[in-house]
């Protein structure tokens, strides 16, 4: 059974993020005790453990979980990951992020998250398949339209979505397009979904760099992770004006401070299968993008990533989180400090729930926009979102995150009180 390895530093334990980044909320807001503990913990924890069939014949156990923080605004929402080092507490904590997520954004969820211990780069399609469809049919008691409906996050995408629906559909015996998200369009996706994460981090990065006073063909953008969020986010505030100097992958970093072509990035990575020997570039390993010279930082790849290792040495003046949890309190205090404009994960990163949120409403209703409307939508939501939170910041004189954690707390407890308890 592959096991998660052991935290290993304080700052690493994203839980404990959560749940602080939570306390500081709640103090500001005042929450009475009772409120403080129905939020602080997750609702449901769902852990199995479960075989698959390798295509040797062999059989190799696999362990999942799904987990809900909160239903109180709406079904739960939220990602599945497949890596080899998730953890219970790690889906804990982006269960916990998505809940915010939602809240600030405004939309009609609750936030879950899910995941497997595996490596899905050595596993054939087929084996890829069958993990998919078993892990489906474990969580399948939670999964639904009205319940639980899960999208793709780190090393899943349309396909494993097809798959997951698929599977839920033969259970039920007629198709179920609506109990996840992030699906080709082919069987119930939504036009615009893909793009939605780096397109809402896209318009973060315009609304702050106006707040900032700042023109984007001033701006020299660095990004760690090349990944659909990364990759995309750097082609469209590259579209912007912005000069790409550095980004980083799995496997090194590259910068160039005259600019790097995105899309012939894209192209290389897709060739080379990494951005390493990238032509015109200097390496600078995978951490790289966190610490170049740049006006805007973009980290994009996995979380804990600004700690109080390196954020002396961050050079940004923006950063704008595309990944979930890249920064530790300890980091958010230091760039505080420094007077460094952080627009928050739970905000800029919200495209992708967001759009999500559209292709859930487009599958019940079955009709659908076309890629231009979900597009101006998600403008629209994501605009009037980093306005709420601006506001709330320069109101009470707190940074962005904090803001943006007020702001959504305060709408969860708001409908937690106005629903009260059961029974």
């Amino acid at each position: 059974m592959t096991q998660a390895p052991p935290q290993t530093h304080l700052e690493d334990d994203e839980w404990r993020t959560a749940q602080s980044q939570f306390d500081a909320a709640a103090e500001i807001l005042g929450l009475d005790q009772g409120t403080r503990e129905i939020l602080r913990d997750v609702q449901r924890e769902f852990t199995c453990t479960f075989p698959v069939e390798k295509d040797d014949g062999g059989v190799e156990i696999f362990t999942g979980y799904r987990v809900q923080h909160n239903i109180t605004r709406g079904p739960a929402k939220g990602g599945l990951r497949y890596h080899p080092d998730v953890s219970l507490d790690e889906v804990k904590a982006l269960a916990m992020w998505m809940t915010w997520k939602c809240a600030v954004v405004n939309i009609p969820f609750g936030g879950a998250k899910g995941g497997v211990i595996v490596d899905p780069k050595r596993l054939s399609k087929r084996e890829l398949e069958k993990l998919t469809r078993r892990f489906a049919t474990e969580i399948s008691v939670l999964v639904g339209p009205d319940r639980d409906i899960p999208a793709p996050d780190m090393n899943t995408d349309g396909q494993v979505m097809a798959w997951i629906m698929d599977t839920i559909s033969m259970h039920r015996g007629f198709s179920v397009p609506a109990a996840v998200t992030g699906k080709p369009v082919e069987v119930g996706g939504s036009l615009g979904r893909v793009e939605a994460t780096g397109r809402g981090v896209m318009i973060c990065t315009l609304a702050a760099l106006k707040h900032l006073g700042m023109k984007p063909h001033q701006a020299r953008v660095a990004v760690q992770g090349f990944g659909n969020v990364g990759s995309i986010s750097a082609k469209l505030v590259e579209e912007q004006g912005c000069r790409i100097v550095a980004v980083s992958d799995e496997f090194g970093g590259i910068h160039n401070p005259d600019g790097l072509s995105v899309k012939k990035l894209i192209e290389y990575r897709a060739s080379q299968g990494s951005l390493k020997g990238f032509h015109g570039a200097v390496e600078i390993g995978r951490s790289g993008p966190l610490t170049v010279e740049c006006d805007v930082l973009i980290p994009a790849a996995v979380g804990n990533q600004l700690t109080s290792r390196n954020a002396e040495d961050v050079k940004a003046k923006l950063i704008v989180e595309g990944a979930n949890g890249p920064t530790t309190p300890e980091a958010d205090k230091i760039f505080e400090t420094r007077g460094i404009f952080v627009v928050p994960d739970i905000l800029a990163n919200a495209g992708g729930v967001t759009v999500s949120y559209f292709e859930w409403v487009q599958d019940l209703q079955a009709f659908f926009w076309s890629e231009h409307e979900v597009n101006e939508k998600l403008r629209a939501i994501m605009e009037r979102a980093f306005a709420e939170v601006l506001a709330v910041s320069l109101d009470k004189k707190l940074p962005m995150r904090m803001a943006a954690y007020v702001q959504a707390v305060s709408r969860v407890a708001a409908a937690t009180r106005d629903r009260g308890l059961y029974p």
